[in-house]
C-alpha cells in the first residue's frame, strides 16, 4: 500500500463530491473513507488499483493505493493517485473559483447551494468512452448494471481490509472479449475500438488535454460509433477540461431556467454569458447541470437529443 496526500488549492469537500456525484463504496461503513477502483492509466495499462480516500479536518486529502497484485510498481501507484485527483478535479487550482460567483450572482448562488462543488470526472477518458458506448441505446440503469457486471466478472479485484472492490476491465480484457450480455455485434466492435485506442495512447488524459479542443474532438470522432455528443463527453468529463462550455441542450436549458430567460439560448449566447465564468467555465456548467437535475424542472429533449 502506497500513501499520498494533497492539500487542495481552493475550496474542496470530499463529502460534498460524494453527496452529489460519487456514491462510492465506503470502507467499513465509514462514509468519510471512500474507495475508487479502476484500471491504472499508464503505459501498457499494466494493472488496476483501488484508492482509499479521506479528508482531514485541515482539508488535506489522503489516498492509500492498493493494487490487485504485488506487481503494482511505485510508478503505477503514483499514476493511480494522479487519476484519483483528476477524477475529483483536484489536479487544478480552484483558488479563484469563488470569484466567478462574485462576477455572476447566479453562479454565486449555485456555489453557495452546492458547496463550491467541483466536477467529478470519469477515472480516465478510456472509461468514459467505454461507458458512452455501453450506454448507447440503453437506459442509464441498464448501462450501469452492465458496467458493474463487467467489473465484477472481467475486472481485477482489490482487497481493502475484509472488503473487495472490482475495477472496470483493462483495455486488453475488452479487446479479447467475446459477447458479454447485451454487448454484441456492432457495440462489441465499438468497444474493442475504444480498447485499441486506449492501448495506442489516443485516449490518454494528458494527450487529450494538450491538444487544441477542436483537434481532440476530431480525434475522438474518428473512433467507431463516437459522434459529437460522445466526443464532448469523453473530452470534458473523461479528460476533465476546466474552461470549456458544453454544446448541448441540457446546458442551454439550464441557462434558460437559471437566468430566467424567455427562450432556450443558442450555444453562442451561452458562450457570451459564460465569459464571466472564465477560467472555470466547465465547472460552472456542471453546477448548472447539478442544479437543473435538482430544481424540479424537467429537461425537455428536442431535436437530436430527443432522437
Amino acid at each position: 500500500m502506497a500513501h499520498f496526500e494533497v492539500r487542495p488549492h481552493g475550496p474542496f469537500s470530499l463529502a460534498v463530491a460524494n453527496q452529489y456525484f460519487g456514491g462510492w463504496a465506503a470502507v467499513g461503513g465509514d462514509e468519510g473513507k471512500i474507495v475508487m477502483a479502476f484500471p491504472v492509466e499508464s503505459a501498457g495499462w499494466p494493472g488496476s488499483a483501488a484508492v482509499v480516500l479521506q479528508q482531514a479536518d485541515d482539508g488535506t486529502v489522503s489516498g492509500d493505493v492498493v493494487g490487485a497484485t504485488d506487481a503494482l510498481t511505485n510508478e503505477d501507484a503514483e499514476a493511480a493517485w494522479r487519476q484519483a485527483q483528476a477524477a475529483l478535479s483536484l489536479d487544478y487550482d480552484g483558488t479563484d473559483f469563488p470569484l466567478v460567483g462574485q462576477r455572476d450572482p447566479v453562479i454565486g448562488r449555485l456555489q453557495a447551494e452546492f458547496g463550491l462543488l467541483r466536477p467529478v470526472c470519469f477515472h480516465s477518458p478510456y472509461e468514459a468512452a467505454a461507458a458512452f458506448i455501453i450506454s448507447h441505446r440503453s437506459s442509464m440503469a441498464q448501462a450501469r448494471a452492465v458496467r458493474t457486471r463487467l467489473a465484477s466478472e472481467r475486472g481485477a479485484t482489490m482487497r481493502v481490509g475484509d472488503q473487495t472492490f472490482p475495477a472496470f476491465p483493462r483495455p486488453q480484457i475488452l479487446l479479447d472479449m467475446e459477447r458479454f450480455g447485451p454487448i454484441v455485434g456492432d457495440k462489441l466492435e465499438r468497444l474493442r475500438g475504444v480498447a485499441e485506442a486506449a492501448l495506442a495512447g489516443r485516449l490518454d488524459r494528458q494527450h487529450l488535454r494538450q491538444l487544441p479542443v477542436d483537434t481532440a474532438l476530431t480525434e475522438l470522432r474518428s473512433l467507431r460509433g463516437v459522434g459529437s455528443f460522445m466526443a464532448q463527453g469523453i473530452l470534458l468529463r473523461g479528460a476533465g477540461l476546466v474552461d470549456e462550455v458544453p454544446d448541448d441542450e441540457v446546458t442551454r436549458q439550464a441557462v434558460q431556467y437559471a437566468y430566467d430567460l424567455p427562450q432556450v439560448p443558442s450555444h453562442q449566447e451561452v458562450l457570451e454569458r459564460a465569459e464571466a465564468w472564465r477560467p472555470y467555465r466547465m465547472w460552472s456548467s456542471v453546477l448548472l447541470h447539478v442544479w437543473l437535475r435538482r430544481s424540479g424542472r424537467s429537461f425537455r429533449a428536442t431535436g437530436r437529443a430527443r432522437r
